[in-house]
């Protein structure tokens, strides 16, 4: 039997390829509108990227797992990764919910440009920095802001590594 045999350990393997695929577009996304679009992130916007750098290479090695048939582990790898994202989509509904003022966002965000390169350059580095705020969003698609479409995202990801997790599991019973 192949390392995708099943029909459950093809599925396991299909949807943790969506996880990654899913994933690392919305990361790059993220990065495409900061470098290309301008968007400067705020703190909390890049604590919501955090997930997907813990997240992605777990379901690398997930991938791997299920590849060489090891399901068991596998299933453990794609929890942890559901755990990670469910995490990201918490902060994400943090992050929205400030900017539709549901609730207070946090006192200490605020982001901007890094330190300028040389005490000459100081002044002008404070007159053109420009600081971002957690709780004003600075972009909307569809009513929804970065943070909520990272809601989206890293919701959407959970779900799918939960699905794989579970599938990985029938696989290892199925092998």
């Amino acid at each position: 039997m192949s390392a995708s045999g099943s029909s459950a350990a093809r599925l396991a393997l299909l949807a943790n390829g969506l996880i990654v695929a899913g994933g690392g577009a919305a990361i790059a996304v993220a990065w495409g509108f900061q470098l290309i679009g301008g968007y400067s992130p705020c703190k909390l916007c890049l604590e919501q990227r955090v997930p997907y750098y813990v997240g992605l290479p777990l379901g690398l090695a997930a991938l791997a797992l299920l590849l060489t048939r090891r399901y068991g582990l596998a299933a453990v790898l794609l929890v942890l990764v559901a755990l990670v994202f469910a995490y990201g989509a918490g902060l994400g509904v943090y992050q929205a919910g400030a900017e539709w003022q549901f609730w207070a966002g946090p006192s200490d965000c605020g982001g901007g440009s890094g330190a300028p390169s040389s005490a000459a350059n100081m002044l002008q580095a404070l007159q053109s920095a420009r600081v971002v705020s957690c709780t004003e969003a600075s972009w909307r698609l569809l009513g929804l802001s970065f943070a909520g479409w990272n809601v989206v995202a890293s919701g959407g990801v959970a779900v799918l590594a939960l699905i794989a997790a579970v599938l990985s599991r029938k696989a290892k019973k199925e092998a």
